[in-house]
């Protein structure tokens, strides 16, 4: 060793490592010239990594790594595992993923029967009186024979039940439910919800969109330890995972405060990024007048998350035209579903990060027109990398936009292939065309991040890459996929975990690729994801992590 070169305290060896340190592939997804890819494939770039404290000191083969080691270098052999830059889940709802793993899942159930047999199992275990709260129920999927409290009320008439959708754009509940939550026939539905009724106009048992706040402020609230806790358990989940930071999107004052004492307590187990919540105002405007927090902290606001519309399972996204399947409706968006032009101009022109929902391609064109004229007001808009979460069905005049304005789309892969038995039938096929548009939004130019909107889908990532490079189901249908001329390669579905993500959280100068000065943040896992994802797709669902680094700081799994 150099005398005057300081030691890595460990040293990472025997692995094939990729370090995305070289240019982003064209717009058709072919490899840059000088990406580690010829014509027989993928190979790793690298097969050592050296960390001192928490950065990488060195990246290339284990005999140029000699004079970083001293006798105190700790060796981790890697034995022959693939190591990519460390992954970003770039848009997550800790405490309802923490939640989510304490409540009744529902996630994949068929019926209506099926769901509420579940409860009543919850149901003998749970002390009378005490609410029951689960979660999963695809609203998209069922929204043509949605249930009612009929029958769970029957079958559970002793615990308050609240059932929220997969995408929480749909909460059911039983009849005791209702009571506690004073919901009548009487009741008005807010502004950007409905209430479902019968012929008498009595509550059915199901309220779409807005409508689905009615209930849940009766639920009982979590306590801040509670909070804690759940959102520690979303941590630890997403660690095991190989998650190596997270940006959490939509956290109001309590989440703030449980995120802040996880911080304070050293229990951040992974860096977030928080999305303020715009609905939160009191708290949207204490943070106008502050500014936005340096990148890459252990836990860094510099973002707002705000809705233009709702979702298309429920029929509360914004459309053009109206739904396919009920004509009488084209959904709601804008100001009538909460959205506050004045506000968020305001946080981006005090350099905050705003980022909308946008589904329908109606909320979709609204919100980069909100953003064409914000930043051509505001030099300090200009750099705060506005994103569109979802930008799930966009019309062809909006794909061009999101490059020439400078908006990052910020897309779910395994959205896609979960709502494509009902999204042609709620829209029909052309639209449908340009819905999860990846490829189309590449060949423009556009920035890309991709993410799981924990929890409404799985946050395995080879589901993830699996769904972006196929856009199949896990048994590999529809033969050829679905629309698969939208389809991304694999790199590009790596990167939309990695090197994009960083850029889309303010992180790129310090994560996002496996290079000397930048965190050692690391996924292990036990396939070589490029190699599969090139040439047999469909075995990148059999890939297990093994290792996840954060920050120098390795956490091995089972």
């Amino acid at each position: 060793m150099c005398s005057d070169l300081p030691p890595a305290h460990v040293l990472f060896t025997g692995g094939r490592v990729y370090t995305f340190n070289w240019p982003d592939p064209d717009q058709n997804g072919a490899p840059a010239g000088s990406a580690p890819h010829d014509a027989t494939g993928w190979k790793p770039d690298a097969d050592s990594i050296a960390v001192r404290d928490d950065r990488i000191v060195f990246v290339g083969l284990r005999t140029d790594a000699e004079i970083y080691l001293d006798r105190n270098t700790r060796i981790v052999d890697l034995h022959g595992a693939t190591v990519v830059p460390g992954l970003i889940e770039s848009h997550a709802h800790l405490a309802n993923y923490g939640a989510s793993l304490e409540r009744v899942n529902l996630v994949g159930v068929a019926t209506e029967e099926e769901a509420v047999a579940r409860v009543v199992a919850r149901a003998a275990t749970t002390p009378k009186g005490e609410w029951i709260v689960g979660w999963g129920w695809d609203e998209g999927a069922w929204t043509t024979r949605l249930p009612t409290m009929k029958v769970l009320s029957e079958r559970v008439p002793d615990h308050a039940v609240v059932l929220h959708g997969l995408h929480t754009f749909a909460v059911w509940g039983n009849r005791l439910a209702f009571e506690k939550a004073g919901i009548t026939e009487k009741t008005t539905a807010p502004q950007g919800g409905e209430i479902k009724r019968d012929a008498a106009g009595k509550p059915t048992g199901v309220l779409l969109n807005q409508a689905g706040s009615l209930l849940d402020k009766a639920v009982p609230q979590p306590t801040k330890t509670q909070l804690v806790n759940r959102v520690a358990k979303a941590l630890s989940t997403l660690l095991q995972n190989g998650y190596t930071a997270v940006d959490e999107a939509g956290a109001d004052s309590d989440m703030l405060a449980a995120l802040e004492e996880l911080n304070q307590s050293n229990r951040l187990l992974i860096p977030v990024n928080v999305m303020l919540s715009a609905r939160d105002t009191a708290l949207v405007d204490r943070y106008r007048r502050i500014e936005p927090g340096p990148s890459a902290q252990r836990l860094t606001i510099r973002s707002v998350k705000t809705f233009y519309d709702g979702a298309m399972g429920s029929r509360g996204a914004y459309f053009l035209e109206p739904y396919t399947d009920k004509p009488d409706t084209s959904g709601v968006g804008g100001k009538n579903y909460g959205f506050d032009y004045d506000r968020m101009a305001a946080m981006m022109s005090a350099g905050y990060q705003v980022s909308i929902h946008a589904i329908g391609d109606r909320a979709n064109r609204e919100a980069l027109d909100f953003f064409q004229t914000v930043l051509g007001e505001s030099t300090t808009a200009r750099e705060s990398r506005p994103r569109i979460e979802h930008a799930q069905v966009l019309s062809q005049a909006e794909i061009g936009r999101f490059a020439a304005l400078g908006v990052i789309a910020s897309m779910q892969p395994a959205h896609a292939v979960e709502d494509m038995a009902w999204a042609e039938s709620r829209i029909g096929p052309e639209r449908a065309r340009l819905a999860y548009a990846w490829r189309s939004l590449r060949r423009a130019g556009a920035r890309l991040a991709f993410n799981s909107d924990l929890p409404a889908t799985d946050s395995n990532i080879f589901y993830g890459l699996h769904s972006a490079v196929t856009r199949t189901d896990k048994s590999g249908q529809p033969a050829g996929g679905w629309h698969p001329e939208q389809a991304v390669t694999i790199e590009e579905a790596l990167r939309g975990w990695t090197s994009w993500a960083a850029y889309a959280n303010f992180t790129d100068q310090d994560a996002g690729t496996i290079s000397p000065g930048r965190f050692a943040n690391l996924t292990v896992m036990d396939i070589d994801p490029l190699q599969l994802g090139e040439k047999s797709p469909a075995k990148l669902l059999n890939g297990r992590i093994v290792m996840t680094v954060v920050r120098g700081v390795a956490v091995p799994h089972k």
